[in-house]
């Protein structure tokens, strides 16, 4: 059993073979060389039975102190229930405590009893105790291993970088860093600037314009793809962190690394492909407009245009949710581009509506955090270069050395906060869908070695 989820199929056997609360030869009361005893031979055992002879033997797996009292005999009165035992108060009218009649299980017997007369073994406070409610899900990492709510998948993602804080500030912090480095250097020496002065400019002719425009697109072209690459190595690296922090297991920067390097260029090659098809639907969507602009012209040309835009970015919206968990799948599970991208269609199916509004809320509360924070440095970057905050606003101000630096941190630190959120929410989505659809939160607790979930090592019940 691998330690972070997704490799192993869900719902699989315990490691050892045998089915839980199976009995074999060694469960047996006289050892695994004495035959089973029938049920109705005196003696076997049986609710409420005795110890027949010293060669009786008790169970090795005994319950913790408190939760056994005595057998009761004739003329004997079982002690009075423990206090807070059980899984709540008793109903009214139900002195006993009893889980359909005094004391037992639908039937008469002692106080807090099971069953028969003086319950099951003396069995104090168990599940005759009112209505409590189940126990709380464990929760060996940063969230419970059950169906998760929108605010425990926000405060997942928070808790792994609060919990995780070298790792996951120091993967962001260095590929932030790599990249802007990057960016600053082609805008200040290789991409030119000269764009703004042609697009401001209302005397411009439209051979300007286009020169403008294909300038501006080349530009913010190659810094996209910078960042692009940035993107992808963070979230290669934070979706490892993040899965060994649902299971409660620390991860360092060597490891995340180790872990995601087989599938660094599957991932690229994913996010491209995902480019795209979104270019391609909205490239389809305003065919008709554009080629009815070319020939015709006029204002039903534009509108067509507009309205083909607004269609596509709606399909291609649509389809971007349902592939927004083949990242996840592609890393976790060791997929490939195909197979991730039909894993995500299966989970988010059914599930549309909710997939979009939490990614939605994570993209806006990064987004708000980072801007808080860029928007000062840049603001800070005009107010110290040659044209000031006037000469920016109006967009005359150049790109100069001073302004490409100090924005550049803002950018830097703005990072270092939204690829952690953005990549935890989206790996906390997979894992809360594949725990609704195909009880992964079984192969966490497995994976994390929790008591009685069929680990090596744990005994089930202690």
């Amino acid at each position: 059993m691998n330690d972070t989820p997704g490799w192993a199929s869900p719902g699989s056997a315990p490691s050892d073979g045998r089915e839980p609360g199976a009995s074999g030869p060694a469960d047996r009361p006289g050892g695994p060389d004495q035959p089973a005893r029938p049920a109705d031979e005196p003696g076997a055992d049986q609710p409420g039975a005795e110890p027949t002879g010293p060669g009786t033997k008790w169970s090795k797996e005994q319950p913790p102190p408190g939760h056994w009292s005595a057998p009761s005999g004739p003329g004997q009165a079982p002690p009075p229930p423990p206090p807070n035992q059980g899984w709540g108060t008793p109903p009214p009218g139900q002195p006993g405590g009893g889980y359909g009649g005094p004391g037992g299980y639908g039937g008469p017997g002692g106080p807090g009893g099971y069953g028969g007369p003086g319950g099951h073994g003396g069995w104090q406070g168990g599940w005759g105790g009112g209505w409590g409610g189940p126990p709380p899900a464990a929760k060996p990492g940063v969230i419970p291993l059950r169906p998760l709510g929108v605010g425990e998948i926000l405060d997942g993602a928070v808790s792994t970088m609060r919990t995780y804080w070298r790792t996951v500030l120091g993967i962001s912090l260095t590929v932030a860093v790599f990249t802007e480095i990057i960016v600053v250097l082609l805008q200040g020496l290789v991409l030119e600037d000269t764009s703004s002065e042609a697009l401001n400019d209302p005397d411009a002719t439209l051979g300007e314009l286009g020169d403008a425009l294909t300038d501006t697109t080349i530009n913010t072209g190659v810094i996209f793809l910078i960042s692009l690459i940035g993107t992808v190595l963070a979230t290669a690296l934070l979706t490892a962190v993040t899965s060994r922090a649902v299971l409660g297991r620390p991860v360092t920067t060597t490891e995340a690394w180790r872990d995601a390097r087989p599938q660094v260029l599957k991932l690229f090659g994913l996010i491209v492909l995902l480019l795209l098809i979104v270019a391609g639907i909205v490239t389809v969507g305003m065919a008709p407009g554009l080629i009815v602009s070319a020939t015709a012209g006029g204002d039903a040309a534009v509108a067509l245009t507009v309205l083909g835009f607004l269609a596509s970015g709606v399909v291609a919206a649509w389809l971007m949710v349902r592939l927004s968990l083949a990242s996840p799948a592609l890393m976790l599970e060791k997929q490939g581009i195909k197979k991730a991208m039909s894993r995500s269609m299966r989970l988010v199916r059914g599930s549309w509506w909710r997939v979009f509004g939490i990614q939605l809320l994570a993209t806006i509360i990064a987004n708000v955090v980072a801007s808080i924070i860029i928007i000062p440095f840049t603001f800070l970057a005009a107010a110290l270069s040659g044209d000031g905050v006037s000469g920016f606003l109006e967009g005359t101000g150049s790109l100069g050395w001073t302004f490409l630096v100090i924005s550049g941190i803002g950018s830097v630190i703005g990072s270092m906060i939204t690829l952690p959120i953005t990549a935890g929410v989206t790996v906390l989505l997979y894992i809360d869908q594949r725990i609704r659809r195909e009880a992964l939160d079984l192969e966490l607790a497995r994976a994390a070695g929790l008591p009685g979930s069929g680990a090596p090592g744990t005994t089930p019940g202690s």
